[in-house]
């Protein structure tokens, strides 16, 4: 009898966390030498492999630009490799001698990786090299619309590993996905963390699942030009940003705010870089095809290019447009353009000041995209200070583009392809995720004071007056009563003795 497909889910996902403790087992013995060398190992596989698994990817999704996905194949490989890659993840890894503290790593075990069909293989690479370098073993769930090319990429790297010493099993991946079997590894009892990228509801099922979990939900970037912004520069670094694999990484931006004193030349700029500025009933039509009835991007036009969307819609173009623009005039549910777009469309407001951008940039957020990134194109220092200590995001990108500068590629922010949005965006950590995030951390600590030990000294007890009655009180004062020595008595006895016989 043919089990149906969501058995066969679950029981695969038991066989594999079986394999993946077997082998983690193995792996957390193994000496940082020897670690690095298997990291070093699929660092080089997946860089050799950038490209066919880029290719493999677009042709499996039909998502995104395939140059982007050489880049971002390398970026996780190469990059992320050179961060991590003179870390120390084994036995004693930090000394404190003054406080006189040792810490010592310890892996976290069993992880789980949930991978979103955005980005199919780079997050396989990124989360496989920094699970790897933890001495962690992993097993991934890839998006059912990449499995192909997310197990290509996950197989590569395993091979590389066990070719340089590692066990097999090291790297493992979901070929049945389904939500229950996704479900069954994520609570699966000798599973030890989560690591989540994906859409809000698969990060609450992360966190709900009974594991711990790091989850990365959606971004929802603005990005505020301030009047004292170089105009050129900034629209440059956003339209490069946001036509990066077509606008599919999560920190890329969504919305543009400009102060309406440079409103003008901005818009200017951006037609003269590809820009096509829809009308009202132009915008209509791009939010019919852009989302799907669940308010969520459909997955027909994620990741296509701005000419592909605009003919879609039925709106004729340039053939030189990169970047579709709609100018709202609010934010929320009834501007569903206002969020999360996974495509290059963006939405565009003015403001009158750096203040109104202020707020509106936090409305953004706050109706999506909490705790993850925020870019400001200004060259007013007060204003950038201003907008770091307000914005309620966790990364605040200054004068670059979302995309690039948020992973750390621009920046000097850590190489990450997978984006904390801490406690606001309801996420455990608001950091760029490194292999830090993988393992715990012991601590051997020796004594830096001494304690003594005193003597208590025994209190003679006051003695208590004995309160008097009312009676006693009022009594006369009693003489002081006289003691007798024994020959007294025997005299006063032999008296009284004497009278009573009369003798």
């Amino acid at each position: 009898m043919e089990l149906d497909r969501d058995l066969l889910s679950i029981q695969e996902a038991r066989d594999l966390v079986k394999k993946s403790n077997t082998a983690q087992k193995i792996l957390e013995e193994f000496s940082q030498e020897k670690i690095d060398l298997i990291v070093k190992s699929m660092a080089d596989a997946a860089v050799e492999n950038s490209e066919k698994l880029a290719k493999l990817a677009v042709e499996e999704t039909n998502i995104g630009v395939y140059e982007h996905k050489v880049q971002k194949n390398l970026f996780a490989s190469k990059n992320v490799y050179e961060f991590i890659k003179d870390l120390k993840t084994v036995g004693f890894i930090k000394e404190y001698p003054e406080k006189k503290v040792y810490e010592i790593a310890e892996p976290m075990g069993v992880i789980v990786g949930i991978i979103p069909t955005t980005n199919p293989t780079s997050t396989i690479f990124h989360n496989a090299l920094i699970a790897v370098k933890a001495r962690n073993t992993i097993i991934f769930s890839p998006h059912p619309n990449a499995v192909k090319c997310s197990k290509s990429a996950a197989d590569i790297l395993n091979d590389a590993a066990k070719k340089a010493g590692a066990p097999d099993d090291t790297i493992l991946c979901m070929e049945t996905v389904t939500m229950e079997g996704t479900n069954t590894l994520m609570k699966h009892p000798d599973v030890n963390l989560v690591l989540a990228t994906g859409g809000t509801a698969l990060v609450k099922a992360a966190y709900s699942s009974g594991t711990p979990a790091i989850g990365v939900g959606p971004g929802n970037v603005p990005a505020y030009i301030e009047k004292s912004a170089d105009i050129k520069n900034a629209v440059e670094n956003i339209i490069i940003s946001k036509t990066f694999d077509n606008g599919v990484v999560c920190s890329s931006e969504q919305n543009v705010v400009v102060d309406r004193e440079i409103s003008n030349k901005v818009k200017e700029t951006f037609k003269e870089l590809g820009g096509y500025f829809l009308s009202d009933e132009e915008q209509k039509n791009i939010e019919k095809i852009l989302f799907s009835a669940k308010g969520i991007p459909s997955i027909d036009v994620v990741g296509r290019s701005a000419t592909f969307i605009a003919k879609k819609a039925g709106i004729d173009v340039p053939p030189n447009t990169i970047v579709l623009i709609a100018e709202l005039k609010g934010v929320g549910p009834d501007f569903p353009l206002s969020k999360e777009k996974l495509s290059p469309v963006l939405a565009y407001y003015e403001v009158e000041d750096w203040l109104e951008g202020c707020e509106l940039c936090i409305k953004i957020l706050k109706f999506e995209g909490l705790g993850h990134t925020l870019v400001i194109h200004s060259n007013n220092e007060n204003v950038i200070k201003s907008f770091a200590l307000k914005k309620p995001a966790f990364r605040i990108l200054v004068n670059t583009g979302g995309s690039q500068g948020a992973i750390g590629l621009t920046t000097g922010l850590d190489p990450s392809m997978t984006l904390g949005c801490g406690a606001m965006g309801g996420g455990i950590t608001s950091d760029n995720v490194t292999p830090y995030h993988l393992m715990n951390i012991k601590r051997l600590a020796y004594p830096i004071s001494e304690l003594t030990l005193e003597k208590a000294k025994p209190k003679k007890e006051e003695e208590k007056p004995i309160k008097k009655t009312a009676t006693e009180e009022k009594a006369p004062p009693q003489e002081e009563e006289n003691h007798l020595t024994n020959e007294e008595i025997e005299g006063i006895v032999k008296e009284f003795l004497k009278w009573r016989t009369g003798r």
